[in-house]
């Protein structure tokens, strides 16, 4: 390839805004010279590079957007934990369907079943699908929202929530709200209401989220529209944690 020709083509490929594209098809033009490939071979093997860059750094961006905690993915997820239903389910949710039937995902255990961590893979093996997600623990989310209602913002806040793809709200009823707070996660709750896909974790069952929500009529209303389309999973299962301890301190004593 004559330097002129060089020298346009990089041109063009800047205007184009296809940065692999000009740094790799010198080195991809000589490769198909000496493998006497036709020229839509080079060009394919090409404009994929292009491609596949270009999703790399797209989900490089949405799991930065989506605060996710990276450790918690889904090669550290010991599966062989849960019951066999649960897998089962689990392996269901990774295709990404339930998203664009926008159902919800509910799940329940007690504290160190793993319900964070089950939340956090399903999450990033979405982002990596294209989905754009949103993780936040259920405290922050409604002290945000508090702060919305106090500026006069609440409607902008709940819209920008609702844009996400996925929202993932973890421990649900850990903390005990106030009735003021769970009226704006409440109004969060109805807002995405058949408009995309919640993830939810808690370690309360549904008898008892009256004392998360304060009121048998509220409390109704935020499960009905949070079970209407949904998959519910059931963590019960020791926590990892206790587990991990016991068997930590087992070694500890063999020694």
């Amino acid at each position: 390839m004559s330097k002129d020709v060089s020298v346009e083509l990089i041109a063009c490929l800047q205007e184009l805004h296809l940065p692999t594209m000009q740094a790799e098809f010198q080195t991809l033009a000589l490769a198909a010279q000496q493998e006497s490939s036709s020229y839509p071979s080079y060009l394919l093997e090409l404009a994929e590079r292009e491609c596949q860059q270009r999703r790399q750094k797209r989900t490089e961006r949405l799991l930065k957007e989506s605060r996710l905690p990276l450790a918690k993915n889904l090669q550290t997820f010991d599966l062989k934990r849960l019951p066999t239903k649960v897998v089962q389910q689990v392996r269901t949710l990774l295709t990404g369907e339930f998203v664009q039937r926008q159902e919800n995902v509910l799940l329940f255990g007690p504290p160190g079943s793993g319900k964070t961590h089950c939340c956090c893979a399903l999450g990033q093996e979405l982002v990596r699908s294209g989905q754009r997600v949103l993780f936040t623990k259920c405290n922050a989310l409604v002290q945000a929202l508090l702060v919305a209602k106090r500026d006069l913002t609440l409607k902008t806040a709940l819209r920008r929530l609702t844009s996400w793809d996925v929202l993932i709200i973890d421990d649900l009823g850990y903390v005990q709200q106030s009735r003021e707070e769970m009226e704006v996660l409440f109004a969060l709750l109805a807002e995405r209401y058949e408009r995309g896909s919640v993830l939810i974790s808690s370690n309360l069952p549904f008898s008892k989220w009256e004392a998360i929500f304060k009121d048998p009529m509220t409390t109704a209303a935020a499960i009905d529209r949070l079970v209407h389309h949904s998959v519910i999973l059931e963590l019960n299962i020791p926590s990892y944690r206790i587990e991990q301890a016991k068997k930590n301190q087992s070694k500890t004593e063999d020694e």
